[in-house]
């Protein structure tokens, strides 16, 4: 087992489904690096976002507690919103506090104006990515440190983000190679539009959504091979998950319904793999109940830092879980469609409260498939 702090890199696909990737099911897409990865982790089989949509999973996520906390509950940040998340708030790397380096890299819709912007604000060192999602107007692609957050491409090259995310977290394991670091790796993909990488096609079966995903796998293995050839395969925690279920396209796997879905499990329940080498076990599949709300105990927990004491969380430490097989610290989880409590999961039942899905007109000449 490791004996410094640990390395995080938390990656959070955008839209990605249950059923879109090989380990958990899927059949249609290829996803060899993120099978391999399973087999040398743990793969959680009941992992749930903390909300149906966008915004307030990312702020469940960031600080292990619903996002009706922090009045991010009600759908999601739209480029002329002015609301964000509160300073108040204590996110994973505040928490982690002086002894890591932190980086946001990819996609923040978190807030995108004073004081909610930019990410730096709430703790990250550095920031490189955009500030909503890239189906939104104006768009642009920002990086920098503290403060000095700034425009560096005012009309990115959506093709290539998914390249550019992985090569900056590269550079930024590498440069933080001799102390503990956090990248949270918020990807675009495969949120519409969909726009395959002419660098990296692999004629997927799935069309241009495999594509995509199958773009993520491939540099998920360039990422785990790279950490290996810098010496840090073992002390760093590699996570994959996504913020919520599939869009339009993908796969719920046996699931009823997707994203913006309130009640059933297509819209909630989302991959998750962790692995780390020599700290947890390899091929390990656990039904333990569990939710992205349980990152930043879990984190801090492996990190060895006390979680903050002044405010309530809603996520548990998943780490003997992870490490130990334990059974899941989570007695349930609650599933809200914006503010309403949709059904509520326990390990063994689920209640649901309500079905609804959103009622929206999406011109798609308007955003190509």
């Amino acid at each position: 087992m490791s004996k410094r702090q640990p390395n995080f890199i938390v990656i959070v696909a955008d839209d990605l489904g249950y059923g879109d990737i090989g380990c958990d099911g899927g059949t249609l897409i290829r996803t060899p690096n993120l099978d391999q990865m399973a087999a040398e982790g743990v793969r959680f089989t009941d992992f749930y976002a903390s909300a149906n949509v966008c915004t307030p999973s990312r702020a469940g996520l960031l600080t292990g507690r619903y996002a009706i906390r922090s009045g991010l509950a009600h759908e999601v940040i739209q480029p002329a919103d002015t609301t964000g998340l509160p300073l108040s708030e204590v996110t994973i790397p505040k928490a982690l506090g002086d002894a890591y380096a932190t980086a946001l890299i990819g996609k923040w819709h978190l807030g995108h104006v004073a004081p909610h912007w930019p990410p730096t604000a709430h703790g990250f060192d550095r920031f490189y990515g955009l500030p909503y999602s890239h189906d939104m107007r104006p768009l642009s692609l920002y990086a920098g440190e503290g403060a000095g957050v700034e425009v560096i491409e005012e009309r990115p090259d959506l093709a290539r983000l998914t390249q550019n995310f992985f090569e900056q977290t590269l550079a930024f394991a590498e440069q933080n190679r001799d102390r503990p670091f956090f990248a949270l790796v918020t990807l675009t993909a495969p949120h519409i539009p969909l726009k395959p990488n002419p660098d990296d096609l692999t004629g997927s079966p799935g069309g241009a959504y495999g594509e995509v995903v199958e773009e993520i796998d491939v540099n998920i293995g360039r990422l785990l091979a790279r950490l290996k050839a810098l010496g840090l395969d073992e002390d760093t925690l590699v996570i994959f998950t996504s913020d919520n279920g599939p869009w339009f396209e993908g796969s719920s796997g046996p699931f009823r319904d997707r994203k913006g879905g309130s009640a059933w499990d297509g819209g909630f329940r989302v991959p998750f793999i962790a692995r780390q080498p020599g700290t947890l076990p390899a091929g390990v599949v656990t039904d333990a109940l569990s939710s992205n709300l349980d990152l930043l105990p879990t984190l801090l927990a492996l990190a060895g830092i006390a979680p903050p004491a002044d405010r309530e969380l809603d996520g548990a430490d998943l780490s003997a879980v992870m490490t130990k097989g334990a059974a899941s610290p989570n007695e349930q989880i609650v599933l809200f469609d914006n503010t309403h409590v949709a059904a509520v999961r326990t390990a063994r039942w689920k209640y649901v409260v309500r079905s609804y899905y959103r009622t929206m007109d999406i011109p798609l000449d308007r955003y190509p498939l």
